[in-house]
């Protein structure tokens, strides 16, 4: 009778969360243990879901749990790898490794919108929804099975296959915070010209016209000012790229 309770407990588990354990598995490439904690990472907070005490059931906290995890393992593995680096080279290899670009394409290689449980529309998601989902899976992981597996998981999808030191030394986090940094060396004068700059479908836009020394260097038009601001940098920073290069090798 016990025995074959185990086999019936063993065959009858993929069927808990039918298609959705099985997905997840083929994604963690180990078996989940409680699926629930997989399923509040997949959940928009669209969806009003509440538990039993009437807590929100939706990804936002498993996020923030996944992003310490992802910062944790990851400096771990720097402070090996770069015995000769400072905490200041460390913190910023570590911010280019979990930046919010980077994570975004994390989450899109593996497709893990597919799986989002959302009132929304897919194509009304911000571009952040990659970034954040794969942020809350790993907090899902953590809760599962522990930090071992959350080890093992951001080493084989994050840091084996997109972590080169040599390549990630010459990676721009922020184009702004460059130039910014570079007209402040120059000591020249520069402004972001924000202003709405709505089409005729239906989205909101804003326009950023980046000056420096009173001339307009680049011009940029995105869903948010931030994006904006971000776009019309880097062409900025393409119009000035020889003398910043320049400057910060000097």
């Amino acid at each position: 009778m016990n025995l074959f309770k185990k086999i019936f407990t063993k065959n009858s588990r993929p069927q808990e969360g039918g298609n959705f354990f099985i997905e997840v598995k083929k994604i963690l490439g180990f078996e989940p243990i409680n699926i629930e904690n997989y399923k509040k990472a997949f959940t928009h907070r669209s969806s009003n879901k509440v538990d039993n005490l009437g807590y929100a059931l939706n990804y936002e906290r498993l996020e923030f749990l996944g992003d310490a995890m992802l910062g944790s393992v990851i400096a771990s593995h720097l402070y090996k790898e770069v015995p000769n680096g400072d905490e200041g080279y460390l913190t910023k290899m570590r911010s280019k490794i979990v930046s919010r670009e980077h994570l975004n394409e994390l989450g899109k290689d593996l497709n893990l919108v597919k799986l989002v449980e959302s009132k929304v529309p897919t194509q009304h998601f911000g571009e952040n929804i990659h970034g954040n989902i794969f942020e809350a899976l790993v907090g899902a992981i953590y809760l599962d099975r522990g930090y071992g597996f959350c080890e093992q998981f951001i080493h084989q999808k994050v840091i084996e296959p997109y972590v080169d030191i040599e390549r990630l030394e010459g990676k721009v986090i922020s184009y702004k915070s460059l130039l910014i940094e570079w007209c402040q060396k120059e000591k020249k004068h520069f402004n972001y010209d924000v202003f709405d700059d709505n089409g005729n479908d239906g989205q909101k836009y804003f326009g950023v016209k980046l000056n420096i020394d009173g001339k307009t260097v680049a011009k940029a038009r995105a869903t948010s000012k931030k994006k904006a601001e971000e776009i019309a940098s880097k062409r900025a920073y393409f119009v000035f790229q020889e003398k910043i290069n320049s400057k910060n090798n000097s």
